[in-house]
């Protein structure tokens, strides 16, 4: 394709990431390291036939005229960052100093809100990606291997997590956890605890979140799996099987091999996804017990102050984390389409 050509096609898409993805970044960027002014406050003085007395109130118009003069607030640099909302260097320092081994550095570290709503992140990222991937494929080649008359209604119901909307999803699995819903009772009687509930625990309620993240992620892996099986040479299976190769190893030598680009596209797609949980928190009502970064910049948004200054620099922070789970797989592509 002519440079020319080339610039007309991809015109409107350059267009739309700059308008929608670069700019909005570089406004979060900005407004990262600028915080509201604070309220011009000055000290009248009120007399009476009986005195006089002095009081504290606020200059609404020169506090308008500072807000006029830099509407982007007062520059703070990295301070926002820093602070204990977010990285906490002084407080870390504080908890190393202070500590009285791993252990207790770590709790005293869990207590800050940034680093618990990062753990959180992590560990739901980190356990339902791959949890996510291996059912969608399991069920992948569970479909491809029924006769073709029954694998139509089995991929609808495979598919019934991703079509039910996830909100409605999730309040069904959490009506099911209640201590009256029969996923709770069934664990009350289990455990023979009649006070058990999956809600008031932290540990309960982060696999109730991560079995969930993974019921309702698996069938976009089946999906695609589920495709890429249809694209693998046939002839290379019948040799196998001639050559007396059991089904494991003609899925370990050839299938997999095979739906590699698609296992790490759909890696990288999923690292992003769970990065950025939200729905479930929400849907759960979690946040007594779990959240992430995405529900952290979701409170700063919320309620009567909004912390605009906060949500931004949580907001660059999970952008710059995304970025480091993703850049060995983007450095390993680039080599690679560098070379050819």
């Amino acid at each position: 394709m002519k440079h020319a050509t080339f610039l007309r096609f991809f015109l409107p898409t350059a267009t739309a990431m700059a308008l929608f993805i670069a700019l909005p970044i570089v406004s979060v960027l900005i407004q990262s390291v600028h915080v509201p002014h604070d309220r011009v406050v000055v000290e009248v003085e009120n007399c009476t036939p009986f005195g006089c007395t002095k009081s504290t109130v606020i200059d609404q118009a020169a506090t308008q005229k500072l807000r006029d003069e830099k509407p982007l607030g007062r520059f703070v640099g990295l301070a926002i960052y820093t602070d204990r909302s977010h990285l906490a260097f002084a407080e870390i320092g504080e908890a190393w100093s202070g500590a009285r081994g791993i252990g207790d550095f770590l709790a005293r570290v869990m207590n800050l809100p940034f680093y618990r709503a990062l753990a959180f992140t992590l560990t739901y990222m980190v356990l339902v990606t791959p949890l996510s991937i291996l059912l969608g494929f399991v069920v992948a080649v569970a479909v491809n291997a029924i006769p073709r008359l029954f694998r139509g209604p089995v991929i609808f119901f495979s598919l019934l997590p991703m079509i039910v909307t996830p909100l409605v999803g999730a309040l069904i699995l959490f009506w099911m956890v209640d201590s009256r819903g029969i996923i709770g009772a069934a664990v009350q009687w289990l455990a023979n605890d009649p006070n058990l509930s999956l809600k008031a625990s932290t540990p309960l309620t982060w696999i109730m979140l991560i079995v969930y993240g993974t019921w309702s992620t698996a069938p976009f892996a089946f999906v695609v799996y589920y495709a890429g099986l249809q694209t693998v040479p046939q002839d290379s299976l019948e040799s196998a099987m001639l050559d007396g190769a059991t089904r494991w190893q003609r899925i370990r030598y050839i299938v997999l091999p095979h739906l590699a680009p698609l296992t790490v596209f759909m890696f990288l797609i999923k690292i992003m996804d769970n990065f950025r949980v939200f729905e479930p928190i929400v849907s759960f009502n979690a946040a007594a017990h779990a959240q992430s970064l995405s529900y952290f910049i979701y409170s700063d948004l919320g309620g009567e102050t909004r912390l605009l200054s906060s949500a931004a620099a949580t907001s660059v922070l999970t952008i710059s984390g995304v970025l480091a789970l993703l850049s060995p797989a983007l450095v390993r592509t680039w080599r690679q389409f560098g070379k050819a």
